[in-house]
């Protein structure tokens, strides 16, 4: 494999025995630009550790679990380097992910954050459309524009119907953002909260509307059990409260709700 590019880093957050680790790491390690891989857990156990040995990956273990949100700024900090992309376990990445970040990226004004399209993956068959998957694409379609991706008002308008941008399809520019990144309060919707605080900030969202990656849905994922406890629900409403008078909220909450039964199984 080529010699791995010194501005970026792929960490892998893993957490029990997933059996669909494997398959996210060699879908890092078949980017057609090489990066640097690491894994990081707060949960060390066998299976995680043999597939760092396997693969000559860093293992890079958190001292402390305390929900999702302390997993991904733990991850976050491992990165050395300027551009990092937290690399959920369960999901798969095209080879071409990191060279179109990279080339959507290049000329940015201050770039904050960069994203991709996604797919969904469904008792391993990839579906490239449902509602969900054509609401959120219609909501990010202004972000096509460069000029858009760096307007407070429009990201901040996008963001406050709901959450559009999908977390592991996410690099973060880690000069251009504050650090802790994600607010440990939140269970589900740590993701959601954030890009609302980062809307705030001057620079740029920088969309890349190629399906570059496959998000998995299944029955025992963090997101399904989440909405199953209603968890997802109370977040993703609190943090619509914080664009819109209660009673908007409201309405918009109801409709959104909606879209969430297309991560159930």
């Amino acid at each position: 494999m080529s010699e791995p590019i010194k501005n970026h880093t792929f960490t892998v957050c893993a957490y029990g025995e997933s059996t669909f680790l494997r398959e996210c790491i060699e879908s890092l390690l078949r980017q057609t630009t090489p990066s640097m891989v690491k894994l990081s857990t707060s949960t060390p156990n066998k299976h995680i550790k043999a597939l760092s040995e396997e693969y000559n990956l860093q293992l890079c273990i958190n001292p402390e679990q305390k929900g999702i949100a302390s997993d991904w700024n733990f991850a976050y900090a491992q990165a050395d380097t300027p551009l990092v992309t937290l690399a959920h376990q369960d999901d798969i990445y095209e080879p071409g992910y990191l060279s179109h970040i990279l080339e959507h990226s290049a000329g940015a004004e201050k770039p904050l954050i960069a994203f991709t399209d996604y797919y969904e993956i469904r008792n391993g068959s990839r579906v490239n459309n449902n509602l969900l998957l054509r609401i959120k694409r219609a909501m990010n379609f202004p972000l096509r524009l460069r000029c858009a991706g760096s307007s407070v008002f429009l990201r901040r308008r996008i963001l406050s119907f709901g959450n559009p941008i999908c977390c592991p399809s996410v690099t973060f520019f880690k000069e251009n953002l504050p650090a802790p990144l994600f607010d440990v309060y939140y269970k589900n919707s740590c993701d959601y909260l954030a890009w609302a605080e980062i809307s705030k900030l001057k620079g740029c969202f920088v969309y890349c509307p190629a399906k570059l990656m496959g998000h998995r849905i299944y029955g025992e994922s963090a997101t399904s059990e989440n909405i199953k406890t209603n968890t997802r629900s109370t977040e993703d409403r609190e943090i619509l409260a914080s664009f819109w008078p209660e009673p908007i909220a409201a309405a918009i909450f109801t409709l959104y709700k909606l879209g969430q039964r297309s991560n159930r199984v």
